[in-house]
């Protein structure tokens, strides 16, 4: 028996590596034969359905107050996804998903940024660059079954006090919600910002160079 499932999984990973190539620009092209390695950027879409999506920077409800992507796509290294799949698996058994509101961000689009609001405390210096621009940092939160999210306290890129994990003057329902985000990311090798409760970045993520990798809008 156990023979017999060892033969059907390998057959499944061989299936899910087929028609995956890693192109000269680092990113997935689902109609090639190859494999692809932690480093590649991926469309998370092309790997799971079990994500909801609502990618601020591609309109103009952000603080920016203008749209800085040209379309809503969320690709991000391999790496990167892979364990984000794993952080959603434990979400979903008691009930959740993970919402995403930003992921890879290319270099371009950091300058566009840093061009409208040339602040540090809310745009990072292109210079320096962001992890977003490394493909290993989202911008988060979560959903119920019935694709509401749950009360974090504030929005998305609100920059006030109450949107740090250290500010506790909150009801426990969102002290519970945040602490729930937290450890589940923590424990699938994710680091937080302290001033902002929806930003995840893998660990040694400083390790990926910062990109300019662009995606095609479909």
């Amino acid at each position: 028996m156990f023979k017999i499932y060892f033969i059907f999984l390998f057959v499944v990973t061989l299936f899910s590596c087929k028609g995956i190539s890693q192109n000269s620009n680092n990113s997935i092209d689902l109609k090639a034969d190859s494999v692809i390695n932690d480093s590649t950027f991926v469309n998370i879409k092309d790997l799971s359905n079990n994500f909801i999506f609502d990618i601020m920077y591609a309109t103009d409800d952000n603080f920016l107050k203008e749209a800085v992507y040209e379309c809503d796509e969320c690709y991000l290294r391999y790496i990167t996804i892979k364990n984000l799949i794993e952080a959603n698996n434990a979400f979903m058994k008691i009930g959740y998903r993970i919402k995403f509101f930003d992921c890879y961000r290319p270099l371009d689009v950091q300058k566009k940024m840093w061009k409208i609001v040339s602040n540090p405390i809310y745009v990072a210096d292109p210079i320096k660059g962001s992890i977003h621009n490394r493909g290993a940092a989202v911008d988060i939160t979560l959903v119920d079954k019935n694709g509401i999210e749950l009360d974090m306290g504030t929005k998305f890129d609100f920059f006030g006090k109450e949107a740090s994990h250290n500010y506790k003057k909150l009801p426990k329902k969102v002290l519970k919600n945040r602490n729930l985000l937290k450890e589940i990311m923590i424990k699938n090798q994710f680091k937080f910002f302290d001033s902002e409760w929806w930003h995840y970045n893998l660990e040694n993520s400083s390790s990926f160079p910062i990109s300019n990798f662009k995606w095609k809008c479909k």
